[in-house]
């Protein structure tokens, strides 16, 4: 059982944003632990609906009554200081704390925290180490960034001193945890409404990679110069890996795919041959990420067997490039989260490995922000699909202070040679694609807001 006494003085425990994917871990965590908790969330979900069965009280809107009784309140980033029951709590002099402050707390209760990282493919490969944890009995506690079928959620409570977790680098927010290993995947620009530069980005993971103790573990990308960089700032053991950089501890050679673009592939372990692994996710940005987790399942003492049994069944994360059915029986549909160019090349590099007619693009741009800033990448990265069909942009945590529409990208992609539509209305795009697929095409929905409720619409 972890160690609990830092956080033992707070016996009732109040969270804002309770339904978050990250909050409803942490509350459920709390709750097995003995911790009185209860919460609030502006809507109603699936994920209320098992927090509530967990025996946790949620209010939908406010309850300052619940506030009150509390020793602590727990707020996820999205909320504002002037929240009614933050008000509540200052009025009271209770104490607030930050979502991933609060997690900080939590990491320090186990001995080993293992925290994923990078830009991009944190989510796929924090469910590919969870598993192979899981399959080699380690029992531990996991927190990722989307449902995982093999735990039912997006969290675990385990009872053994592993806590695997997806550290997100956005406001520098896994530097409020207290790492023993860290896998970093890549370091690309991202965030830059909050980093600003690219520059910024680096100098938080050069921060992030000195929390590591001296027994801790560093796993890092050696396909990627920017992770390569960090090895020289720790005392812990740092083991690389990669596909075109042989010179790493872990890497993959006779690279297969099949029908489905699923990958097959050598590993090799300080010039050994490990073993032949396969999975069932598609892209070559997957043989690095399971490369990543075979590097720490070994250092790990997970027997090869396990991991490769784990890999195999693990069949992607929610909204990875997942299948949603079929058009009429023509054509395929997929639901992927790419809300950045280098995951957009990412998904269109693992179709040219499926067998297909012509592939559809329905992309929802995700901030004002990041579409301002990375206009000319999404354009390029868009032009891998034969038809490309943009959405209005999805505001998420900002107002339009950028001067961008989505016609901006559409103009943009067509200024480069090939045709894009706006349609801004779903019921006009669905009906649009279905009267224009032909048979075996492909459709692709991308990014990270609604636009997710468009492959349904299809596939009904």
């Amino acid at each position: 059982m972890p160690n609990i006494d830092n956080i033992k003085k707070y016996k009732n425990i109040h969270m804002i944003g309770i339904g978050g994917v990250s909050m409803s871990g942490i509350a459920e965590i709390l709750k097995n632990w003995g911790f009185h908790v209860t919460g609030s969330d502006a809507n109603n979900s699936e994920t209320i609906s098992l927090l509530e069965k967990a025996g946790i009280k949620v209010t939908i809107g406010h309850n300052l009554e619940d506030v009150a009784k509390s020793d602590v309140v727990v707020y996820s980033a999205a909320i504002k200081q002037d929240d009614p029951e933050i008000l509540e709590a200052n009025k009271l002099n209770i104490p607030t704390i930050e979502r991933a402050d609060f997690l900080g707390e939590i990491t320090r209760c186990y001995k080993d925290t293992i925290c994923i990282s990078g830009t991009h493919g944190k989510t796929t490969t924090t469910s590919m180490v969870s598993l192979c944890f899981l399959e080699g009995l380690k029992d531990p506690s996991i927190q990722v960034g989307a449902y995982l079928n093999a735990i039912k959620g997006n969290y675990k409570v385990g009872n053994s001193e592993h806590f695997i977790l997806e550290a997100c680098e956005y406001v520098e927010s896994f530097l409020k945890f207290n790492p023993k290993a860290e896998i970093i995947l890549n370091i690309d620009n991202d965030h830059l409404d909050y980093f600003k530069t690219f520059e910024n980005i680096k100098k938080a993971f050069e921060k992030y990679v000195k929390l590591l103790p001296k027994d801790g573990l560093l796993v890092l990308n050696g396909d990627d110069k920017n992770c390569l960089d960090l090895a020289k700032l720790t005392n812990a053991k740092v083991l690389t890996y990669g596909i075109t950089n042989k010179k790493t501890d872990f890497f993959a050679v006779n690279i297969a795919f099949d029908n489905d673009g699923f990958p097959e592939f050598d590993v090799y372990h300080k010039d050994e041959f490990l073993d032949r692994f396969k999975l069932r996710v598609p892209g070559m940005h997957n043989v690095l990420n399971s490369l990543a987790c075979i590097a720490v399942c070994t250092e790990y003492g997970i027997d090869k067997k396990d991991i490769k049994s784990a890999l195999l069944k693990f069949t992607g994360a929610h909204r990875r490039f997942e299948y949603k059915g079929k058009i009429e029986n023509k054509a395929s549909v997929y639901d992927d989260y790419g809300h950045h160019p280098t995951e957009i090349i990412a998904t269109a590099k693992s179709l040219m490995n499926k067998k297909y007619n012509e592939s559809w693009a329905i992309f929802q741009p995700h901030t004002y922000s990041r579409t301002k800033l990375l206009l000319e990448d999404f354009a390029k990265a868009l032009l891998n699909f034969d038809h490309i069909i943009v959405l209005d942009i999805y505001a998420a945590r900002e107002k339009n202070t950028y001067n961008i529409t989505s016609k901006d990208l559409v103009d943009k992609i067509k200024s480069l040679g090939k045709d894009a539509l706006y349609i801004p209305d779903f019921n006009d795009c669905v009906k649009y694609v279905k009267e224009n697929i032909k048979q075996d095409d492909i459709v692709l929905t991308l990014g990270a807001g609604t636009v997710t409720e468009i492959g349904p619409m299809l596939v009904k």
